[in-house]
C-alpha cells in the first residue's frame, strides 16, 4: 500500500471536516428553519434568500423584570382594594341596590384574577414546569374573571342608566331590583364560563411554556381573538358610551354643585376604561391581522409586536387595581364604612378614624343617597 505523504493527508483531513460542518449545517437548518414559537422565529436574507433565525433574547431580558415587577404591583393593590371592598359589604351588609351586588361580584372576579397573577409571572420567567391542569386552570381563571368583568360593568353602567335617566320606572321596580341583579350575576358568570371553554380545550404547553395556542399563525387564534374583542371590549364600550351619554345628558338638564361632581365620576370612569383597555384591544387588533395572514417574517416586526403586547396587557391587567376607586370608594357612606372597618379590625386608631371622618362629613355638603356608588365622591 502507498504511503499517504503529509501535504494530501492534511487535504483529507480539511475535506473530511468541511463535509461534517456542511452535514451539522443541513441538520440544524432542518431543527430550526421552520420552527415559529416564542423563542426565535425566521427571517429572510435579503443578500442569499436562506431563512436566519430571528433573536428574541431582548424580549425574553425584557420579560423577566417588566412582567414580575407589574404583576407584583398589580397583586398588591389588587389584593388589598378588591379585599376590602369585598370584607365590607359582608361586615356591613350593604346588598341594598343592584350596583352593590355587581361590584361585590366585580370585586370576587378582580380578586380571582390577581390570585393567578404570581402564575403567569413564573410562566413568562422560567420554564412551565407545574403540568398541563394547573396550565388550563390559569388560563381559564384570566378568561372567565376577563369576560365576567366586562359584562358586570356593562351592567353597573346599565343600572346607574336606569336609576338616573328612568327614576320613575327604576323606582316602582326597586324591591326586586337586588333579587334580578343576583340572578343576572349568576347569568354573566355562566356566560363568561361558556365563553372560556375554548380556553380550556386549546390551552398547551409548547416549547415549555403554558400557551393558549399551539402555533403562531393559526385560524383558531385568529377567531379566538376575533370573538374576544368583540365581547369584551366593544360590546361593553357601546353599551358603557350610550348609558353614560344619556346620564350626562340628563344631568346637564338639572342645576347644583353635585351635577358637576357627578359628571367628573363619569368622565373618570370612562376615561379609565378607554386609557386601560383600548391599548391593548388595538395590539389585539393588530395581531389578529398580521395571524390572519399568516403570520410575518420581518424580525423586527414580530419583535415589536412582543414588547406591545407585553406593555399593554400589563396596562390592561392594572384596571382590576383601579375598579374599587372608580366604582366603590367614590361614595362618601363606602369609604366611611371601609375607614370603620380599618379601626374594627385594629388597623386605626379611633382618633384618626374620626379625623378622617369629620373631614369627609365637612367635604360633602349634601346627603348620598342608600346607592353606594351615586356619582359624587
Amino acid at each position: 500500500m502507498p504511503s499517504i505523504r503529509g501535504h494530501e493527508y492534511f487535504l483529507a483531513v480539511i475535506l473530511t471536516g468541511y463535509i461534517m460542518y456542511k452535514t451539522c449545517l443541513a441538520q440544524e437548518d432542518e431543527n430550526t428553519t421552520f420552527a415559529y414559537d416564542y423563542n426565535y422565529t425566521t427571517d429572510y436574507d435579503i443578500y442569499n434568500g436562506f431563512p436566519e433565525v430571528c433573536s428574541k433574547a431582548a424580549n425574553r431580558q425584557f420579560r423577566q423584570w417588566f412582567i414580575p415587577t407589574f404583576y407584583a404591583i398589580i397583586c398588591f393593590l389588587g389584593l388589598t382594594g378588591n379585599l376590602l371592598v369585598i370584607l365590607t359589604y359582608f361586615y356591613f351588609k350593604r346588598l341594598k341596590t343592584m350596583t352593590d351586588v355587581y361590584l361585590l361580584n366585580l370585586s370576587f372576579a378582580d380578586l380571582l384574577f390577581v390570585i393567578s397573577l404570581p402564575f403567569w409571572a413564573f410562566n413568562s420567567m422560567n420554564e412551565w414546569v407545574l403540568g398541563l391542569p394547573v396550565c388550563k386552570i390559569m388560563h381559564t381563571i384570566y378568561k372567565v374573571t376577563f369576560y365576567s368583568s366586562m359584562f358586570l360593568l356593562s351592567s353597573i353602567s346599565v343600572d346607574r342608566y336606569f336609576a338616573i335617566s328612568k327614576a320613575i320606572s327604576a323606582h316602582k321596580h326597586r324591591s326586586q331590583a337586588v333579587f334580578f341583579s343576583k340572578i343576572a350575576s349568576m347569568v354573566m358568570w355562566v356566560l363568561a364560563l361558556i365563553f372560556s371553554v375554548p380556553e380550556m380545550i386549546f390551552t398547551t404547553i409548547n416549547n415549555n411554556a403554558c400557551t393558549p395556542y399551539k402555533s403562531n399563525n393559526d385560524t383558531l387564534r385568529v377567531s379566538l381573538q376575533s370573538s374576544q374583542i368583540t365581547l369584551a371590549f366593544l360590546i361593553p364600550l357601546i353599551v358603557m358610551g350610550f348609558c353614560y351619554s344619556n346620564i350626562i345628558w340628563t344631568l346637564s338638564q338639572t342645576r347644583g354643585f353635585e351635577r358637576n361632581r357627578a359628571i367628573k365620576v363619569i368622565l373618570a370612569v370612562v376615561a379609565v376604561f378607554l386609557i386601560f383597555q383600548t391599548p391593548y384591544n388595538i395590539v389585539l387588533f393588530w395581531t389578529t391581522i398580521v395571524t390572519a395572514k399568516g403570520g410575518t417574517t420581518i424580525c423586527n416586526n414580530d419583535n415589536s409586536q412582543l414588547y406591545a403586547t407585553d406593555i399593554t396587557q400589563c396596562i390592561a391587567f392594572f384596571r382590576c387595581c383601579l375598579n374599587p376607586f372608580v366604582y366603590a370608594f367614590i361614595g362618601v357612606k363606602f369609604r366611611h364604612d371601609v375607614l370603620k372597618l380599618l379601626k374594627d379590625l385594629g388597623c386605626m386608631s379611633r382618633e384618626r378614624f374620626f379625623k378622617y371622618t369629620c373631614a369627609q362629613r365637612k367635604a360633602s355638603l349634601a346627603t348620598e343617597t342608600d346607592s353606594t356608588t351615586t356619582f359624587s365622591p
